[in-house]
């Protein structure tokens, strides 16, 4: 797995508890996984369809730096298949992990439409 970009942990990110919002985290997840899932698909009209079971395993704190790590599962027709892994930098400990998050490809009309990666890209 490839980490792909960082984000430093400033205050008006945390929840009472002061650790890290989770909605937060998930906003910044799907944008970066969009990011690369249109960079794999070479497309800029795509969308989030799946994202599947979310592990939150250990806070961010303020002042921490968090890096988004993602990797190309598998490639379908107008779709492809992505995992995505949150640590924190200094500790490099996992801070979410989400198996499977799936992109599709789409027309103008929103319908999908094939991307052009062979299906056995992964």
């Amino acid at each position: 797995m490839k980490y792909y970009s960082r984000r430093f942990i400033k205050p008006e990110h945390l929840n009472p508890a002061n650790a890290l919002f989770g909605g937060q985290l998930l906003s910044w997840i799907d944008e970066e996984a969009a990011i690369f899932a249109a960079c794999q698909m070479n497309s800029q009209s795509i969308v989030t369809k799946i994202i599947s079971e979310i592990n939150f395993m250990t806070p961010a704190r303020q002042g921490d730096v968090i890096e988004f790590g993602l990797a190309l599962i598998s490639a379908g027709v107008s779709s492809i298949t992505v995992c995505c892994e949150v640590r924190n930098k200094v500790t490099r400990l996992p801070v979410v992990t989400i198996d499977k998050m799936i992109f599709v490809n789409v027309d103008e009309n929103g319908l999908p439409k094939p991307h052009g990666m062979r299906a056995n890209a992964a």
